[in-house]
């Protein structure tokens, strides 16, 4: 029987949440959380060692972390390795691609993991290991772990070529040769698929092309000190009762919050409301995420012209690319009708 190894952060393993996510790196034997399910799924091989990380820890301390895991790893015996799935938990979903990367390129081994869509350890590491496409929580678990399985078995059976289309994993940007069943020379194809073109018929090109959402780089403000500049936060601050409801994570709400009498904000008048990280800084001294008394400085001393009457706030962690622009084309209007000249943008 082959052997696999699974990657999973510290909520996963049970130790804690928030509070536990400067766990450091350790490996344990047998089966841990996803483990089982993942160890049930796989034909050809066992889930012999699971390893465990915290997230901020990963995120932290990078190469602390992978140097430490890649000691483990020497002195194991692995044909294959697994991490997750991260859903839509974005510091997991890159520890997962960040310790997948490196454990390929060590020692070679195929890695495997999976993540939600919007996670954006997708775009960072989907040509560096497989990742598949995950549900938003854990919820999905047992059907995302058996989708990692499927393919790890077909590895350890010896097939090297997969297509993206077939199996379903990201696409990795890697291009194959392969043989045509029905043997038709490229020119022919190339040739239909212009004819169709031409005509307005639908038609499938062998050559996709990534359409990529390019936003052009805004004009430098010319004259700070006659600019008014506003504050948006991603880092979830809001005043104690969260009148708006903002969720603390997979945000769909915003607010918008008066300071135009302010020189600060105070710790116990405003909190965090974000749930992926630790709020103890934030909740003491909300100005460490939106810097009011910084520029509050900075408008005295002449350095920026005004700053505007209220800082626009939402969560970040797990809130999709979609919900992210609906949000933000809500708010350019009041910012424009304001005459706001920049904005700060403030996360965690």
């Amino acid at each position: 029987m082959k052997k696999a190894v699974l990657y999973i952060n510290q909520f996963f393993a049970g130790i804690g949440g928030e509070e536990m996510a400067d766990h450091a790196p350790e490996i344990r034997e047998g089966l841990i959380g996803p483990g089982l399910a993942l160890d049930a799924s796989l034909k050809n091989a066992e889930v012999t060692h699971t390893i465990i990380c915290g997230d901020n820890f990963m995120g932290s301390n990078t190469d602390v972390a992978v140097e430490t895991i890649m000691g483990f790893l020497k002195d194991i015996e692995f044909d294959i390795f697994f991490a997750g799935p991260a859903f839509q938990a974005g510091r997991y979903g890159v520890a997962c691609g960040t310790i997948c990367k490196a454990v390929e390129a060590a020692f070679g081994v195929k890695t495997i993991t999976s993540m939600h869509p919007e996670n954006p350890g997708v775009d960072m590491f989907k040509k560096d290991t497989y990742v598949f496409p995950g549900g938003k929580s854990a919820a999905a678990m047992r059907k995302d772990t058996a989708v990692m399985a499927a393919l790890g078995d077909k590895i350890l059976d010896g097939e090297t070529m997969f297509l993206a289309e077939e199996e379903g994993f990201f696409k990795r940007g890697i291009r194959h040769q392969v043989w045509l069943e029905d043997g038709r020379p490229a020119v022919d194809r190339a040739m239909e698929m212009l004819l169709k073109k031409l005509a307005g018929e639908p038609y499938e090109t062998e050559l996709p092309i990534p359409k990529l959402d390019r936003i052009p780089i805004a004009a430098p403000i010319v004259d700070l000190s006659k600019a008014t500049i506003a504050v948006v936060t991603t880092g979830g601050i809001v005043p104690v009762a969260n009148p708006d409801r903002i969720q603390s994570a997979s945000a769909t709400r915003w607010g918008r919050y008066d300071i135009s009498k302010l020189d600060d904000l105070e710790g116990g008048v405003y909190k965090t409301i974000h749930a992926g990280f630790d709020p103890a800084a934030a909740d003491a001294d909300p100005d460490v995420i939106v810097p009011l008394d910084s520029l509050r400085v900075y408008e005295k001393e002449g350095k920026i012209g005004k700053l505007h009457d209220y800082f626009y706030s939402t969560v970040g962690t797990g809130t999709t690319e979609a919900e992210a622009a609906r949000m933000a084309s809500e708010m350019i209007p009041l910012l424009q009708k304001a005459n706001v000249d920049g904005i700060i943008l403030t996360s965690t």
